[in-house]
């Protein structure tokens, strides 16, 4: 094979299983809206703080941010899937979060791009006086 600056790929075999596992724990802005319209029970849950959460977050979703975790996961219910999130990708909030979430047993899953990508494609945003309009943005999401 000639050699390329992309490197070696792997067997198809150990990539799907890399895939799999990676979908097992990681979902998207438009998977998550995606299960809320079809009526999936989940929670949505914002583990940023205070400051964060009242300048804008998810519709619908809650807010325990991730240092009361621990003291708040009662909240949650007994095996209801939660799936977290922070700012931005840029942010590893959501991924110390859901690490600390199944450390306690509970069923959970990162919404990668966080409430930045949420809002740029433009699903329901509400800050600390209501509901917020946001234009969709080109580079995310489709824009009729």
């Amino acid at each position: 094979m000639t050699p390329s600056a992309l490197g070696a790929f792997g067997d198809p075999s150990s990539t799907a299983a890399h895939y799999a596992a990676k979908l097992a724990v990681e979902t998207d802005a438009s998977d998550v809206w995606a299960a809320r319209q079809a009526g999936e029970v989940f929670h949505l849950v914002d583990v940023r703080g205070q400051a964060a959460w009242d300048q804008g977050h998810a519709a619908g979703a809650l807010h325990i941010p991730r240092q009361q975790l621990a003291e708040r996961v009662a909240e949650l219910g007994e095996g209801i899937p939660v799936v977290v999130y922070c700012w931005s990708p840029g942010c590893n909030g959501g991924a110390k979060a859901a690490l600390e979430l199944a450390r306690l047993g509970v069923p959970v899953k990162e919404m990668i791009g966080g409430f930045e990508y949420w809002a740029r494609e433009g699903y329901p945003v509400e800050d600390a006086r209501g509901a917020v309009v946001r234009p969709i943005d080109p580079l995310t999401n489709v824009v009729d």
